[in-house]
């Protein structure tokens, strides 16, 4: 038996067949994903919306908040599969991105197709049992229509790795290259715009969640232009007394220390008093102690111009957590 010679190898066909594999094994795996997407978008279009519009069991303006661009997102992927079927991956993605907008349009939307099913379920006893109804149906195996609705979401970001793996595996010389570069580019800056979108939105459910907590007139004004980091109770020490639990909730530019209402209290229990505002931009923050990792917990002080915390927590971890996201609010005030 002839024993290949190690020096006949050629790493540049080596490199094309590793390729070829990489780009035959993404493709087949867009092609299989894109089949069952469209299925699911059909499924909903069908059981849900078509049936929704000959019933008129929802109105025309909850109908459209609830589903946005479904419709042509699926019409998108009808007009995508056929390419992908035939091996055109670069014109059928080339074509496909047109229809990006639609991603963001529907990202946009997303908040309010939420609030809208859930106040639907609530209060349309008729819309209710449409929806029972249809969820079990055997061809949605179970799925609920709050878990079909962010399904376009999901597939923009598998459209995102498969279709940039795909164009990373093909060759510049390949006639669908500068195709696929493309479509991989702008898939990729729809998703990073859909993402700021549901970052955005979380955030100002956050906004929201904390306003409804507080009370007093230095939380106005908590909903606008804030980014939400974290929140959780801290020992306040003072420079005499025993340390004084409080909650604090910390934004991108403030932290706000509130203190509990008494759970007697008839109309505001479980709620909190602001007590305090402080401006990151004018914080100076060191760790007093607990920096070995021990299970002491650790002491911060926070200084401002009029005033001087010392913060504590028996939980090392949480002390670092804290500290790390003080340290991020203050760099981005003063950047």
């Amino acid at each position: 038996m002839e024993i290949p010679d190690p020096s006949s190898r050629c790493p540049v066909r080596e490199q094309r067949a590793r390729w070829e594999r990489k780009r035959a094994c993404t493709a087949r795996e867009l092609l299989e994903t894109e089949r069952r997407y469209q299925e699911q978008l059909g499924l909903v279009a069908t059981y849900f919306l078509g049936i929704l519009k000959a019933k008129g069991t929802l109105r025309p303006p909850e109908r459209q908040a609830l589903f946005g661009s479904w419709e042509l997102i699926y019409g998108a992927s009808q007009m995508l599969l056929p390419y992908l079927e035939e091996g055109q991956w670069g014109q059928g993605l080339e074509g496909f991105c047109h229809h990006l907008e639609l991603y963001t349009q529907f990202a946009a939307n997303a908040e309010r197709s939420h609030t809208t099913l859930q106040e639907q379920l609530k209060k349309n006893k008729r819309f209710r049992r449409f929806v029972h109804l249809q969820e079990g149906r055997p061809e949605f195996g179970g799925l609920k229509l709050q878990d079909l609705l962010p399904l376009p979401l999901q597939r923009l970001q598998q459209y995102e790795n498969l279709v940039v793996a795909l164009a990373e595996n093909t060759g510049p010389n390949s006639p669908d290259h500068q195709q696929l570069t493309r479509a991989a580019r702008l898939i990729s800056e729809t998703a990073q715009r859909v993402h700021s979108i549901g970052q955005k939105q979380k955030n100002e459910q956050h906004l929201r969640r904390i306003q409804a907590l507080l009370s007093g007139r230095q939380t106005k004004g908590l909903t606008s232009g804030r980014w939400f980091l974290r929140q959780g109770w801290l020992l306040v020490v003072p420079s005499s007394g025993e340390p004084r639990p409080r909650m604090f909730f910390l934004f991108s530019d403030v932290l706000l220390m509130a203190k509990p209402r008494s759970p007697l209290h008839l109309l505001q229990s479980g709620t909190f008093a602001c007590k305090a505002l402080y401006p990151m931009a004018q914080c100076q923050l060191c760790r007093v102690f607990g920096h070995s990792g021990g299970p002491c917990g650790g002491l911060l002080s926070l200084s401002f111009p009029r005033e001087k915390l010392l913060l504590m927590s028996t939980d090392q971890e949480e002390l670092s957590h804290w500290y790390h996201s003080l340290t991020l609010a203050i760099s981005s005030q003063n950047n």
